[in-house]
């Protein structure tokens, strides 16, 4: 039995690092392409984080497979740490002119935003196309017209009336009832009155009468039933699928921006943000998914996919939004004043802005493993 538990543990850490591996890479991969198409000098492309286990130069890239499996990186051509990057050069040589051409500094502030956002956009895409598969090969819920029963209360209206489980709600008093809520506020509104409900059972229509009753209970209803949406499962094809990956991505994407609103708003008010996860958080989430199968687990990597392109692009140091935003102010001050920033500003903020970064990886971390000793759930109920 403790064996068992800890191979399952232990797959699940190994589908995390793979899933994490693979978001960074494909994010560094948008770099990587984007700085190649723009002739851009790329000094390395390693899979994984030094110390480096091996590495081939082909033209003037070094790929490497680095020992630490978290994703992997892109190092530029004159870009420092701090992403505005400064060369020495050797002397107004022919040679020395072309490696300039080649720097990343040296270039025009929209190839160097392009660059930046190139991870954001593979992200983006990455998750597009998950949902987009997901969306032919599993199919997607979809609430159809009806109502379903799913439970009847002993001695309640329904039941006298004869009202079973599985059977489908289609019409109240010749209404139509679009979702379990119209439903609840009709028979609210008639309690006490006998109504006429069409019922479809074994592809068979019949009218049942009866009264909800005026009297309720604590967690029951007026006709003494428990209610489920109608689920059909619908796949999609061709561009069909297509165009339901990108209806999706953006669904999660604005709420994935409401839940974010919500946080902020939590920490604001001294409380710790609910439904925030880091490292350890997700690594629950991939054992959850991991027990409801290969589906599950490619919406939770489309999910993380569209959280890091997200979390990314907004304008915080250290991350690309930052780096995005003192190009584009380093781009305005050269166009308005002839001004180039000075790499030193960038240079002192960053380093502080990834300090609190870190530190509040390792808060949330910490609360992550507090929530996971303690049995709490891993979302907000």
């Amino acid at each position: 039995m403790m064996l068992g538990v800890i191979a399952t543990h232990f797959l699940t850490v190994i589908i995390f690092i793979l899933l994490l591996s693979v978001l960074v890479l494909i994010h560094e991969f948008g770099h990587f392409f984007v700085a190649k198409r723009l002739g851009i000098k790329v000094e390395e492309f390693g899979f994984g984080f030094p110390p480096r286990a091996f590495g081939k130069k082909i033209g003037e890239t070094i790929y490497s497979i680095n020992y630490l499996p978290f994703g992997g990186f892109v190092k530029l051509y004159g870009e420092d740490e701090a992403g505005a990057g400064r060369i020495t050069l050797p002397g107004k040589t022919k040679s020395a002119d072309t490696n300039l051409n080649k720097a990343f500094f040296s270039r025009p502030t929209w190839q160097k935003a392009l660059v930046v956002v190139a991870g954001v956009i593979m992200n983006y895409l990455l998750a597009v196309v998950i949902f987009s598969y997901l969306a032919q090969a599993q199919g997607i819920a979809t609430e159809g017209n009806s109502i379903i029963v799913a439970q009847v209360e002993k001695n309640s209206p329904a039941q006298d009336a004869g009202i079973k489980i599985g059977d489908k709600i289609i019409k109240v008093n010749d209404q139509n009832m679009a979702n379990i809520s119209q439903l609840i506020s009709f028979t609210k509104s008639h309690e006490g009155q006998e109504i006429s409900v069409t019922i479809q059972r074994n592809n068979t229509l019949q009218v049942i009468n009866l009264t909800p009753r005026t009297k309720v209970g604590k967690n029951q209803g007026a006709m003494g039933v428990a209610l489920s949406p109608d689920v059909k499962i619908i796949k999609y094809s061709g561009l069909s699928a297509i165009k339901k990956g990108i209806s999706q991505t953006f669904e999660l994407v604005s709420l994935t921006l409401t839940g974010l609103k919500v946080a902020i708003a939590q920490a604001l008010h001294l409380q710790f943000p609910q439904g925030v996860a880091g490292p350890f958080g997700i690594v629950r989430l991939t054992g959850v998914a991991q027990q409801y199968g290969p589906f599950a687990v490619l919406t939770l990597a489309g999910a993380l996919s569209l959280t890091l392109a997200i979390f990314n692009i907004f304008p915080i140091p250290a991350l690309d939004g930052g780096r995005l935003f003192f190009i584009l102010l380093d781009g305005v001050l050269y166009l308005v004043f002839r001004k180039k920033l000075s790499s030193k500003i960038e240079g002192y903020i960053n380093p502080i802005a990834f300090a609190i970064l870190i530190g509040l990886i390792l808060l949330i971390s910490y609360h992550d493993i507090v929530s996971w000793a303690s049995g709490q759930p891993l979302l907000p109920q």
